[in-house]
């Protein structure tokens, strides 16, 4: 582990957050972000300092020792890969307070907003896994019936 390395914990069953954990890795040439999804095996043995139900509810990360929360990660992970400027003004001193704001609200409706964005304009991920799906799921309550 560098000195540079920003260790982030994200919902990887939110098709949203992993767009976006995708994109950082691909502009990550340094390979300084090290991505640990919160729904990993044996998680809470690996990170017992991080609480998940927290980590859900908002981004968590740590860099050089310290624990970053929210935007502050995010802001951290974009300058780390060259691109700090796309996200400066959420660190601005008038913008951060309503700039964050807005981040627990988009964090608390994640899935039903990667779920509008999906379907309305095909950006995302689709996945299925742990229930997190796109399609309308079958009805197994009324199987064989």
């Amino acid at each position: 582990m560098t000195d540079n390395q920003l260790t982030i914990f994200y919902d990887g069953n939110c098709p949203l957050c992993s767009l976006e954990m995708q994109r950082l890795k691909e502009k990550d040439d340094q390979q300084n972000i090290l991505l640990i999804d919160l729904h990993q095996a044996n998680f809470d043995e690996q990170y017992p300092h991080i609480n998940v139900d927290k980590a859900l509810a908002i981004l968590h990360g740590e860099y050089q020792g310290k624990l970053l929360l929210g935007l502050d990660v995010t802001h951290r992970a974009w300058a780390l890969v060259g691109k700090g400027w796309m996200v400066a003004p959420l660190q601005w001193p008038i913008i951060k307070p309503l700039s964050h704001l807005a981040y627990l609200q988009l964090a608390k409706y994640r899935y039903p907003i990667s779920q509008f964005i999906y379907k309305r304009f095909g950006i995302g991920i689709k996945q299925c896994n742990e229930g997190t799906c796109y399609d309308k799921p079958n009805n197994t309550n009324n199987r064989g019936k």
